[in-house]
């Protein structure tokens, strides 16, 4: 353990000691930790990547928490450079308006609003927005886009003071992060003191039951704190005072869910989406360890399989190259055993990359067109999610002779 580094023993959602250890990953540095060439000679520390299941309340987690200072205030990714993600936040920001009957003033307040795409949306709807987000340099970027952003962790206090400069939050709003936490029993308390009494609290998280179906093992990396499921999240709200009315699933991050949560006695009435995915749930098993023991062994089946292709290409004396360099790429590059030995690059279409190199196997990024420019055989898709859009925008590699390889859910050559 060190100052950096420490690991809970307890279940995060109901406090519970009863954790099994379900899948050991190959410890990583943090997932975003990109580094300049300057850098490359500092040592980068790998944490472990061991993920339990808590036996009383049956969420899924990291009991080994990074310090959240080096994860986050240096953030290198934001929404604004995925068009897929703004328009997915015009299409969120619309249902919330029409479904909470949000109007002229109301304040929209975002926890983690990195570059203020969603609460932008809000604002063209004439609502009153605040982002809050501890990574300075995007935080003030977007304030002086228009975005008024605290740079900020949520916590209690921050709360307080909102709503005291600001009154109380019509809509809180939380984006890939209420899972990125260790403590959030602190912030589901936060939300419950700020939200308005007719307020709700909508947050999107990668959802257990796609993990699990789709083998997204490489969406757990130390940012992640928690891997969801509804099951437990009703019972935690619910125990702080909260009303998780209604859920349902988004595609967005390979497979989400959209979390829809009030104080206790508000006005939303349950719509059975709630109810319906946890009978989901139990019918995969989500809710028993020996599910995620099983669930590991295909992922090392998964790693024997892509193993053996890249070997069979780089055998053949062909170059390979990656391409998308997102936080999930550094755990799958580890677990797989995907070094600078086998990939030559990685093209990422982020300013905020290119140039950088990869966290601890040193890979360099660069841009996009750079595969035209040294021309590898083959390109890994490491954002394999947007695996679609990635393959059509460059038609012109494949019209080359290059292949694509998408290397999850399913191993498929293109």
């Amino acid at each position: 353990m060190s100052q950096t580094h420490h690991r809970r023993g307890d279940c995060r959602l109901c406090g519970s000691r009863r954790l099994t250890l379900v899948l050991a990953l190959t410890p990583t540095p943090p997932a975003n930790a990109f580094v300049a060439e300057s850098a490359l000679d500092r040592e980068q520390p790998a944490f472990p990547l061991d993920v339990f299941f808590c036996e009383d309340c049956t969420h899924l987690q990291l009991c080994d928490v990074v310090d959240p200072e080096i994860l986050f205030r240096d953030y290198v990714y934001v929404s604004g450079t995925s068009p897929s993600f703004v328009e997915h936040f015009r299409a969120y920001a619309a249902e919330c308006v029409e479904r909470f009957g949000l109007g002229q003033g109301d304040l929209a307040v975002d926890i983690g609003s990195n570059d203020g795409t969603l609460l932008g949306f809000f604002k063209g709807g004439g609502l009153n927005v605040l982002g809050i987000d501890p990574a300075e340099r995007i935080a003030a970027e977007a304030s002086a886009n228009g975005i008024e952003t605290w740079p900020e962790f949520f916590t209690a206090e921050v709360a307080a003071r909102i709503r005291d400069d600001h009154g109380p939050a019509k809509i809180i709003t939380a984006n890939n992060v209420f899972a990125h936490a260790d403590d959030l029993d602190g912030i589901a308390k936060a939300v419950a003191a700020l939200l308005a009494d007719d307020g709700v609290f909508v947050f999107e998280v990668s959802y257990a039951g796609d993990l699990y179906e789709h083998t997204l093992f490489d969406t757990i990396y130390h940012e992640h704190l928690a891997y969801h499921s509804v099951l437990p999240l009703k019972q935690f709200f619910a125990d702080r005072g909260l009303d998780l009315f209604a859920v349902r699933r988004v595609s967005s991050q390979g497979g989400s869910i959209r979390a829809m949560v009030q104080l206790a006695g508000g006005a939303q009435s349950a719509d059975g989406s709630v109810d319906g995915l946890i009978g989901h749930e139990k019918s995969l098993g989500l809710d028993r360890a020996e599910t995620w023991i099983a669930f590991a062994e295909k992922i090392d089946r998964l790693k024997t399989d892509l193993g053996g292709l890249l070997d069979d290409v780089k055998g053949g004396g062909n170059s390979i190259a990656g391409f998308g360099a997102p936080a999930k790429a550094t755990t799958l590059m580890y677990h797989f055993g995907i070094g600078p030995e086998v990939i030559d690059f990685i093209a990422d279409d982020s300013p905020l990359k290119q140039g950088l190199y990869s966290p601890g196997l040193h890979i360099p990024v660069a841009p996009a067109g750079e595969i035209y420019v040294q021309r590898p055989d083959y390109l890994v898709i490491l954002a394999w999610n947007f695996a679609g859009p990635i393959m059509a925008n460059h038609r012109r590699f494949t019209g080359d002779g290059g292949h694509f390889i998408v290397p999850l859910p399913k191993l498929e050559v293109h």
